[in-house]
């Protein structure tokens, strides 16, 4: 069963006369990790606020189509409800961290606490979010003290937290060097595998989006022209049309055969999916 769904949704921003997507279309199985690429300004990073429920339910605007979290529409979602169902991770942590805490342990705590859970229960996510997060080591700093990857993991482990049943995540690793990269990749791997939380990763990495997601769609000008496999979708020839770089895998196995050598014979297998 899909905990999220998109039917023929389309959004434009308050005050604007086009639409930001335009009849987009998608589901969601717990435990399914999905990617979405597209040039800048093709419509991803608005295709994650209608996915969120926080368009139109916080920032108005006006939606058409369906969208599905946990099986009821987001216009019938409190802001508030929608956030317990489907959480949002930003490309900006400092945008997404409280200013109101001390320590990382309080602010990973924060958003079980407003859920008015008991003591025991918070302790127990605050330790599971930072032990999947590996921000065990940070648990006495201050939020306002920490580098950028420090923050983003920070703000990942503050949002997975919440346990919401979808994640929806913008840009996640837009402003991380490689070994950020690979622990907020690692993070959401385990945090799929582990919890069956659903995952929708906008990310112009396509290496990342190679190695986590099982599906793959591309957004252009606000409409969604490709889904399907990851390694297909990654091997599409239209990629560069779109504004997407390949895959690294698939750059070198086009250099291997512009050789006039065999990319099977020369680097082996594709990953396995």
């Amino acid at each position: 069963m899909s905990v999220l769904a998109l039917a023929g949704a389309r959004y434009q921003y308050a005050g604007a006369t086009d639409w930001a997507i335009d009849g987009i279309s998608m589901e969601i199985a717990a435990g399914e990790v999905v990617g979405v690429c597209g040039a800048n300004d093709a419509g991803k990073s608005t295709l994650c606020l209608v996915a969120a429920g926080l368009a139109p339910g916080s920032i108005g605007g006006r939606l058409e189509g369906s969208v599905l979290i946990g099986g009821t529409a987001s216009r019938e979602l409190t802001p508030y409800a929608a956030a317990e169902r489907c959480g949002i991770l930003f490309q900006n942590a400092s945008t997404q961290l409280t200013g109101t805490t001390t320590t990382v342990w309080e602010e990973i705590a924060f958003g079980p606490r407003n859920l008015g859970l008991g003591l025991a229960a918070i302790v127990e996510r605050v330790e599971w979010a930072m032990g999947l997060a590996q921000v065990g080591h940070l648990v006495d700093r201050q939020p306002d003290r920490l580098s950028g990857g420090q923050a983003q993991l920070v703000a990942l482990a503050s949002v997975i937290a919440m346990r919401p049943a979808v994640l929806v995540l913008d840009e996640p690793t837009s402003q991380l060097d490689p070994a950020g990269t690979r622990l907020i990749g690692q993070t959401l791997a385990a945090l799929a595998r582990d919890s069956g939380t659903a995952l929708l990763i906008v990310e112009h990495k396509t290496d990342l989006l190679d190695e986590l997601c099982q599906r793959v769609a591309v957004v252009n000008r606000g409409r969604l022209v490709l889904e399907g496999p990851a390694t297909t979708v990654l091997e599409d020839s239209r990629l560069e049309e779109w504004g997407v770089e390949a895959p690294s895998r698939v750059r070198l196995a086009a250099a291997v055969r512009a050789r006039g050598l065999d990319p099977q014979t020369v680097l082996g297998a594709g990953p396995e999916r």
